[in-house]
């Protein structure tokens, strides 16, 4: 399973997948995918782990980001790293998006 070679933006739809959150999956193969999520000014990406590695590139906006019980502001072109199966989320204080790349493929993504 893998996507295209090459992401079109305005041809792919975004999910919405919380309150104030859509995603858009950019690219993926079984070992790596990365995927744009827009944030709304106030929305929660809630406490969670998962066993993907995760890297992140605040694009746009300013983030709270929580990892592993530590919390930073961090603003567009910061970026973030999150071992495997540490807790982490985010709380948006201006609207943003964030480009985060996991490794391996998030399979609950996909369905």
């Amino acid at each position: 399973m893998k996507s295209n070679l090459f992401f079109n933006n305005e041809e792919t739809e975004w999910e919405v997948v919380g309150d104030g959150i859509q995603r858009q999956i950019v690219g993926f193969d079984d070992k790596i995918m990365m995927v744009n999520v827009k944030f709304d000014k106030g929305a929660i990406g809630v406490l969670h782990s998962h066993p993907h590695s995760q890297v992140t590139h605040i694009a746009e906006g300013q983030f709270e980001v929580t990892i592993d019980g530590e919390t930073k502001i961090l603003k567009k072109g910061d970026s973030f790293y999150i071992p495997s199966n540490i807790i982490h989320g985010v709380v948006c204080v201006d609207d943003g998006m964030l480009i985060d790349v996991f490794s391996p493929i998030r399979e609950d993504f996909m369905k």
